[in-house]
């Protein structure tokens, strides 16, 4: 007889959900295809495992397709916003001068 450990994953959407899911015997753990959806995880893709004191937290990466789509659509929105900003152009600038509280 196989064992089977038990965890719970706390999903944060509109409402907080506990799900009670199987670890199998390789420690893989199936999500949902409804939770999949919800937030872009598709086959293939990678997701981030952080350890907490609470638990562990799964989150969602954007595949580099789809990271680089979201690139251009940024890209495209700040031409359309006037922003002349071109790669190097804060170079030597010291930021946090800017946000020091006085």
């Amino acid at each position: 007889m196989r064992n089977f450990f038990i965890f719970t994953l706390v999903i944060l959407c509109d409402t907080m959900v506990e799900l009670r899911l199987k670890v199998g015997p390789k420690g893989q753990v199936v999500i949902p295809k409804l939770i999949r959806e919800r937030y872009g995880i598709s086959v293939n893709d990678y997701v981030i495992v952080e350890l907490r004191e609470d638990g562990i937290l799964l989150r969602g990466r954007p595949s580099r397709k789809k990271l680089l789509e979201n690139l251009v659509r940024h890209r495209e929105y700040v031409k359309r916003l006037g922003v002349n900003a071109r790669l190097g152009d804060l170079k030597g600038e010291f930021l946090e001068l800017e946000f020091e509280e006085d």
